[in-house]
């Protein structure tokens, strides 16, 4: 068998084991150090499987996720997911769709402070399906704006998304994470005239709540005020370059800390709790990213990025047609695999193939992380719409799926204004570096 054939059966291989519902960690380490032994010999395989895990284990940018974690985490335990959700709605949830697009905001709040599209779509959920309930929306759209509004947890930063998406590819965390603030408020906007549209074609689906006084408005904003100086404080440090990405996520991290223990909402217990959680997905990433470091080589070994590259080319499309084909790729691919999955699945084989045609790689990052967002909403494995369905047990997962579709389509949107305007991703890290 040659080396190319065998780099062909081992990617067979690997999706045959995710489809049988392998942990993605696994089937990649296994894929990986057999096809490395089977290429390069048992020493070659051995020495890898060693020398990766200890410089994955000491790389200092690896920091950020757990302090990134456990600052979600710590915030949600002390209600802060709950504060934004209510600033957000006493401003707006009197209009017509209000409290959906109330819900938007709190997920894209609670995004800039998770970087978890899953943990956005659970604890929005929580805090806002009951009132939702409560003023009669159609469950298609209450349950379709925390799935698709979770979504911004991965793109919004901090994004564990592009952190892995720049250990793998080598490019700076703190670019990433700039390149996708601009991106992540449009597309919140865009989910938010989406709302405006539904509740426009059908004025039942979102009927108006209560409208609130001044004062109330007043004390819902300044409830609302520690998170927005959490967000300025870590955001902007990076931006103003006071901070290393690394150092915005520990001084995050204590300041949620210190308002809890200042407040009193943070119990001893509830702070191992969220300790403990970041602890778990931390090593949950590192698992992830070893599996990664042991397949790239056997995928290089086997020539087969370097094949799929020269097919691409030899397609003879100009380049932004080459990048809509990749991304067409992952759109497929995210109605089938997990987001982390197919990131460490196919930048080994795309990647050379962006740095050949020219294509800036942080906006390429944006544009695969985006993508990866739609297929947290498609089905049939679509992440955020179990989570939601967790959260509603009373409305079908058909009903939840056709309520992410408007939400979907919206992203399709911005995909398309992105591919076009590049500059919107690049503007902030390249005004922060020059």
């Amino acid at each position: 068998m040659s080396v190319e054939a065998a780099g062909f059966v081992g990617i067979a291989a690997l999706l045959m084991l995710l489809i049988l519902r392998v942990p993605v960690a696994f089937a990649m380490f296994l894929v990986g150090f057999l096809g490395i032994w089977a290429l390069n010999g048992w020493n070659a395989a051995m020495g890898l499987l060693g020398s990766e895990t200890f410089t994955l284990a000491s790389s200092p940018e690896l920091v950020v996720v757990p302090l990134f974690i456990l600052m979600g985490n710590v915030a949600s335990a002390t209600g802060m997911s709950r504060q934004l959700y209510n600033a957000a709605y006493a401003m707006i949830g009197h209009i017509r769709g209000g409290l959906a697009s109330a819900t938007v905001i709190g997920c894209g709040g609670f995004a800039a402070l998770s970087g978890s599209s899953v943990a956005s779509a659970l604890t929005m959920g929580k805090v806002s399906l009951s009132e939702m309930e409560r003023f009669d929306y159609d469950p298609r759209l209450s349950t379709g704006v925390v799935a698709a509004g979770g979504t911004l947890g991965i793109l919004i930063p901090p994004s564990t998304g592009f952190v892995i998406f720049a250990i793998l590819t080598e490019q700076s965390i703190g670019r990433l994470f700039l390149a996708g603030v601009l991106p992540g408020l449009l597309l919140l906007i865009a989910f938010i005239v989406t709302v405006s549209i539904i509740c426009w074609r059908r004025p039942a689906a979102g009927p108006p709540g209560p409208r609130t006084t001044g004062i109330e408005k007043l004390r819902a904003m300044s409830g609302a005020l520690p998170i927005l100086v959490v967000i300025l404080v870590t955001i902007g440090g990076i931006y103003g370059g006071f901070f290393s990405p690394v150092e915005a996520a520990g001084v995050g991290a204590g300041l949620v800390i210190v308002y809890g223990v200042i407040t009193r909402r943070l119990s001893f217990a509830d702070f191992w709790t969220s300790a403990r959680g970041a602890v778990v997905t931390t090593a949950t990433v590192m698992l992830i990213l070893i599996g990664a470091h042991m397949i790239s080589p056997f995928l290089a070994l086997s020539h087969v990025p370097s094949l799929v590259g020269e097919a691409l080319v030899s397609l003879n499309l100009p380049v932004t047609g080459t990048l809509i084909l990749m991304l067409l790729m992952y759109l497929i691919l995210g109605c089938f695999l997990e987001g982390f999955a197919m990131l460490v699945l196919t930048l080994p084989i795309f990647f050379p193939v962006v740095l050949q045609l020219g294509i800036d790689p942080i906006w390429f990052g944006v544009l695969v992380v985006l993508t990866l967002e739609m297929g947290l909403i498609s089905p049939p494995v679509g992440i955020n719409v179990f989570i939601v369905k967790s959260v509603a047990p009373n409305v079908s997962l058909a009903d939840i799926f056709r309520g992410v579709v408007p939400f979907w389509l919206a992203m399709i949107l911005t995909l398309i204004v992105l591919i076009a305007f590049p500059q919107i991703s690049l503007i902030l890290p390249d005004t922060m570096f020059n």
